[in-house]
């Protein structure tokens, strides 16, 4: 089985945010940054454990710069093969996908895994895109995926009232939510074989990003909560007229 696992580089959950002078980039100036939550814990956990049941072969892929190279040294102390490395710095999840799709057209992976989205930009955007871009069924939000044979997958995922129960054929993209797999902790044997595994960096194809980032902007502070006594209609009517803001 070979299974390539998309991972983005994203600051830790608890980071306070701010931009540069110009706001055209994130102040990473204190920041640690983490492997994204969704690909580690769910998208890469399962793929190492299909990897230990069935064998075959688990990459990791990510597009940017050498200060990923930290993140993917963790993946492979959890368990993946080797990893990849494109090196750019994507505007876009297009452009990502792009690099991406790339890489993969040339190496025909039975599975291809990420998170179901990043935790920084939150778009939901890559699985569907590297889907469309490889011509390969997609799905999404997936909490369970069980191997029927080596070329279907069963999965599992939860819908609006209830839940969703898949076979879908082998090559697949999959979008992991919370329920796939459970956190792996690198042991000193995996962070000590990491440093021998191999890394590829690669430069990016040529290819336009369609996104081209002006300016970022952090939301306007909450405003304070106004309580009106129930029998005060006349006032909430009049608060939600010469006040309220739409949204």
């Amino acid at each position: 089985m070979k299974i390539l696992v998309c991972v983005s580089k994203t600051p830790d959950t608890t980071t306070r945010i701010a931009f540069n002078a110009a706001g055209t980039e994130l102040d990473a100036s204190g920041v640690q940054f983490i492997m994204n939550p969704y690909d580690e814990w769910y998208a890469l956990v399962r793929a190492i454990e299909i990897q230990e049941s069935k064998g075959g072969s688990v990459t990791l892929i990510n597009v940017g710069d050498d200060s990923n190279d930290a993140i993917l040294r963790k993946g492979l102390a959890i368990g993946a093969t080797d990893a990849i490395r494109i090196n750019a710095r994507p505007a876009s999840a297009l452009f990502a996908a792009r690099q991406i799709a790339a890489i993969a057209k040339k190496e025909s992976y039975d599975l291809i895994f990420l998170g179901k989205e990043s935790i920084d930009f939150n778009g939901s955007e890559m699985g569907g895109m590297l889907a469309e871009l490889l011509d390969l069924p997609f799905v999404s939000y997936a909490n369970k995926l069980e191997l029927v044979d080596d070329r279907t997958a069963a999965l599992v995922r939860e819908i609006e009232g209830g839940t969703e129960e898949l076979e879908v054929g082998l090559p697949l993209v999959v979008s992991a939510a919370k329920g796939m797999a459970e956190q792996r902790i690198p042991n000193m044997r995996g962070i000590m074989m990491a440093k021998s595994k191999p890394l590829q960096v690669l430069e990016p194809i040529e290819v336009a990003d369609p996104v081209e980032v002006v300016q970022f902007v952090l939301p306007g502070g909450k405003s304070s909560v106004k309580m009106v006594d129930a029998e005060q209609m006349d006032e909430l009517v009049r608060l939600l007229h010469e006040e309220a803001k739409a949204f």
